[in-house]
C-alpha cells in the first residue's frame, strides 16, 4: 500500500467507526486474491472508494491549496467549488499545518454554505509529505460534523450549573433557618414562624427533586412506556383537580370546555403533568379573580389542548427561550411563586416524546395560551355533534386564537 494510501486510511480509521469496518473489509479483499500484482493494480481504485464512502468529509489540497481531492460528504457541506475551498478558516488551517504539522480545531460553517443554519466541524489537518523542510507539499483535511455533540457538551455543563445554583437557594434557607429556630428555643412564635418558613423552602425543594426526576425520565433516562388509548377528557379533570387548591386560594376560576370524547395514544400521566404544568403557570402568573380557560378540539389529526389565562403576558423577546430549563421571564416573580423554572420543559419533553408539540400564543398586559398538540388515537375523534363552547369563560381565543 503506498503512502498516500496508508495515511488515508489511517484518517479514515480515527475518523469514525464505520470506516474502520471498511478498513476491515479491505484487507480482506487483500487476502482472498491470488496473487499480489493483480491486488496492487486495483489498490488506488479500492482507496478511492474508502474514501468516497467515508461519513467524515475529506479534502486533499496540493501546496498551492488546489483540492486535489474531496469525496462526496466534503461537497455535500458545501465546503467545494471546483477545485477552491471555500472557507477561510479551513485555508488557514492549511497553511498550519504545512508550517507547524498536525492540528486538531473545531470550525464553525456559514449557514449559507451548508444549508439549515451554521454548523460546526472538528477538522484533523495533516501533512502528506516526509515532514521535511520545505518546500511544503499536500495536505489532507478531515472534517466530522460536531454541531450535536458541542451542544450537548453545552447543556449539559449549563444543566450542572444550573441545578448546583438552584439547588443552593432552598439548602442556604434552610440552614439559616435551623440556626434561627436554635436561637429561638424559647420563643414558641418565633418558632412557628421560622417553622412555617422552612416547610415553604421544604416544600420548593422537594417540588425542585420531582421535576429534576421527572426531567431526567422524559429526556431519555428511562425507556417511554408503552403508548395507550388515553382519554383527553380525563387528562384534563385529573389536571384541574390538582390545580384547584392553588385556583380557589387566588379566587381564580378554571372553565373547562371545547370537544368531548378525544382519544389520544400517550401516557396519561405524562400527559396529566404537562396540563397540570399549564395550569399551574396561568395561576402563578394571572391576577387574583380571573378566569382561565381550558379546551380541547381536534384538529388536523391531534387532539389540542388550549390553556388560556389572562394574566401579565409574556415579552416578544422571551418567547423563544421558555420551555428551556431554569429559564425564566422575571426572576424576581419566580421566586415569589416558587417556579422552579422546569415547568414547561417538562410540557415540552412530555409533547416531543408523544410525536406533538407545544406552542405559545401571548400579549403583554392580555394574556397567554399555551397549546398542547398530540397525535389522535385511530377513531378518536367523538361526534361533531359532542362539541360545546367554553361557559363562564372570557378568553375566548382558547379554541380560536394561540396557535402558532
Amino acid at each position: 500500500m503506498s503512502p498516500l494510501v496508508a495515511l488515508l486510511v489511517g484518517l479514515a480509521v480515527g475518523a469514525g467507526g464505520a470506516t474502520a469496518v471498511l478498513l476491515t473489509r479491505l484487507r480482506a479483499a487483500r487476502e482472498v486474491l491470488p496473487a499480489p500484482a493483480p491486488f496492487e493494480r486495483t489498490e488506488p481504485a479500492l482507496a478511492r472508494r474508502l474514501v468516497d464512502l467515508m461519513d467524515p468529509a475529506v479534502v486533499l489540497l496540493d501546496a498551492d491549496d488546489v483540492i486535489v481531492l474531496a469525496n462526496p460528504a466534503a461537497r455535500a457541506l458545501g465546503i467545494v467549488r471546483d477545485t477552491r475551498l471555500l472557507v477561510p478558516e479551513l485555508l488557514q488551517l492549511a497553511l498550519e499545518v504545512r508550517t507547524g504539522g498536525s492540528r486538531r480545531r473545531d470550525v464553525r460553517l456559514p449557514g449559507g454554505l451548508v444549508g439549515g443554519g451554521p454548523r460546526l466541524v472538528g477538522v484533523h489537518g495533516v501533512r502528506l509529505d516526509s515532514g521535511a523542510a520545505p518546500p511544503p507539499g499536500p495536505v489532507a483535511l478531515v472534517l466530522q460534523d460536531v454541531t450535536e455533540v458541542r451542544r450537548g457538551e453545552a447543556v449539559r455543563r449549563d444543566f450542572v450549573a444550573n441545578v448546583g445554583h438552584e439547588l443552593k437557594t432552598p439548602v442556604g434557607a434552610l440552614a439559616l433557618l435551623a440556626e434561627a429556630l436554635e436561637d429561638a428555643a424559647d420563643d414558641p412564635e418565633t418558632v412557628r414562624r421560622f417553622a412555617t418558613r422552612a416547610g415553604r423552602e421544604t416544600e420548593r425543594l422537594g417540588r425542585l427533586v420531582r421535576e429534576l426526576i421527572d426531567l431526567s425520565r422524559l429526556q431519555g433516562g428511562e425507556p417511554l412506556p408503552e403508548l395507550e388509548p388515553v382519554q383527553v377528557d380525563t387528562v384534563i379533570a385529573e389536571a384541574v383537580d390538582r390545580t384547584r387548591t392553588a385556583a380557589s386560594a387566588k379566587q381564580m376560576v378554571i372553565a373547562t370546555g371545547g370537544e368531548h370524547g378525544l382519544v389520544v395514544r400517550g401516557v396519561e400521566a405524562q400527559l396529566a403533568t404537562a396540563v397540570t404544568n399549564l395550569l399551574a403557570n396561568a395561576v402563578a402568573y394571572s391576577p387574583e379573580e380571573t378566569k382561565i380557560a381550558v379546551a380541547a378540539r381536534a384538529r388536523s389529526g391531534f387532539a389540542e389542548i388550549a390553556v388560556t389565562d389572562s394574566g401579565i403576558g409574556i415579552p416578544r423577546a422571551d418567547r423563544s427561550r421558555i420551555f428551556e430549563r431554569f429559564y425564566r421571564v422575571d426572576q424576581s416573580r419566580a421566586s415569589r411563586t416558587g417556579g422552579t423554572g422546569l415547568g414547561l420543559a417538562i410540557v415540552k419533553h412530555v409533547a416531543s416524546n408523544h410525536g406533538g408539540s407545544v406552542t405559545v400564543w401571548s400579549e403583554e398586559g392580555v394574556g397567554s395560551t399555551f397549546t398542547l398538540r398530540i397525535p389522535l388515537a385511530a377513531g378518536g375523534v367523538p361526534d361533531p355533534d359532542t362539541a360545546i363552547e367554553i361557559e363562564n369563560a372570557a378568553p375566548e381565543r382558547a379554541v380560536e386564537k394561540g396557535r402558532t
